[in-house]
């Protein structure tokens, strides 16, 4: 009854994986998107946010970098069958979301306190909260997927299921790391 019950699971994992790619592309598409309605707003000039972003960014980046790292570990820890560093290193991923969340609200506080606003006559500054707003949906989602993770990390769940979410949650975690690198470099290129 266990064999046929991991049969089913593996069977199983292919379209929740093929939908997670679908959700990925669609992803991508929505941030290729904003970043090309920035462009075709600003004309293509340079330097059309007109305000020297705050530090915050560069760290929050830093955090999601370390994030990615120890969700990687995770990961390893895991397929080597070391259930307590995996656990461990869920753990310190989920902190360092939670930690990267937090700075990039205290990013957009920064970004008020120096006049920039959403609502303005310079829509390339609203662009900023624009893309940090909806990368923190996303990375919503995503710590929500690794809440699940960390759970079934303390059930007693088969080890094929226990690395298909680490794997569908890898997937998802580094993809919005990815993401968050190209919008900051992109910020960067086109502040002050």
């Amino acid at each position: 009854m266990m064999v046929q019950l991991q049969k089913e699971d593996k069977f199983n994992f292919a379209p929740k994986k093929f939908n997670m790619w679908i959700f990925i592309f669609t992803s991508f598409m929505l941030f290729a998107a904003f970043t090309s309605g920035f462009i075709v707003y600003s004309g293509g000039k340079k330097h059309a946010i007109n305000v020297i972003l705050p530090q915050s960014l560069m760290y929050s980046t830093v955090v999601i970098l370390l994030s990615s790292v120890t969700l990687f570990l995770a990961s390893r820890a895991a397929k080597s069958l070391s259930f307590s560093k995996q656990k461990l290193f869920l753990w310190l991923t989920l902190v360092l979301g939670v930690a990267f969340f937090a700075l990039q609200l205290y990013s957009c506080s920064k970004l008020i306190d120096m006049g920039v606003y959403f609502i303005n006559p310079n829509a390339a500054q609203s662009f900023v909260y624009v893309f940090i707003a909806m990368h923190l949906i996303h990375i919503i989602a995503a710590l929500l997927l690794l809440l699940n993770t960390i759970k079934g990390s303390y059930s007693d769940i088969p080890q094929a299921k226990n690395l298909f979410k680490m794997e569908m949650t890898s997937i998802f975690w580094h993809f919005l790391d990815i993401v968050w690198i190209y919008l900051y470099v992109f910020l960067l290129l086109n502040q002050y």
